[in-house]
């Protein structure tokens, strides 16, 4: 649980804009790695700006636009590596997702979906340090990546960090105004803060 808190700690520097040294650093690619590419920053980035001024008539329709984009790795293989990952998890088979999972982190390291399914899978399978560790190279690749960040406030609200969960929910909501389930995490947080979490 220690190394745990550590890792959380140094995610919370990261998104903080401190350096952390030994943590979530992004190899550089090999010659011979496969290239992947990026979505469309441009595209992304008009959507993030829409996703924070979103109504409550549009919200979800921009948010489902983002993760199409996030899902797309540029190489079909690598797509449905994703894909196979995701279907294990949704039937409870966890290490067939995680295997699939690092199958395409290892080959495409700059994709940070691949990444974010294996944090995810890697939770659900109470393997919460290595869920850690996935989370801080989903944010180092994509700092507004709103569902990373939450699900490291949910981590660290279950390692009994509250302050630290509260902090990476309003980072997810200063992203994503509009998600109810973290807009609630906050208020309750923010409530117990006044009771001196």
């Amino acid at each position: 649980m220690a190394r745990s808190h550590l890792i959380a700690a140094s995610i919370l520097a990261l998104m903080t804009g401190l350096p952390v040294p030994g943590v979530a650093q992004t190899p550089e690619p090999s010659a011979n790695a496969p290239v992947t590419t990026v979505p469309a920053a441009d595209k992304l980035d008009q959507l993030f700006i829409m996703l924070g001024d979103a109504d409550d008539s549009n919200w979800k329709a921009l948010e489902d636009e983002i993760w199409e984009l996030w899902s797309r790795s540029g190489s079909d293989a690598f797509d449905l590596l994703l894909e196979r990952g995701r279907k294990a998890m949704d039937a409870g088979d966890f290490d067939v997702a995680i295997e699939h999972l690092t199958a395409l982190t290892d080959h495409a390291p700059e994709f940070a979906e691949g990444w974010n399914a294996r944090a995810t899978a890697f939770y659900l399978s109470g393997r919460l340090g290595l869920s850690l560790d996935d989370i801080a190279r989903v944010l180092t690749l994509e700092p507004r990546h709103f569902a990373a960040l939450s699900g490291l406030g949910i981590i660290l609200e279950e390692l009994g960090d509250e302050r630290g969960a509260l902090e990476a929910y309003r980072h997810s909501l200063a992203i994503h105004p509009r998600n109810p389930r973290i807009k609630e995490a906050v208020e309750r947080l923010e409530s117990a803060e006044g009771r001196d979490i």
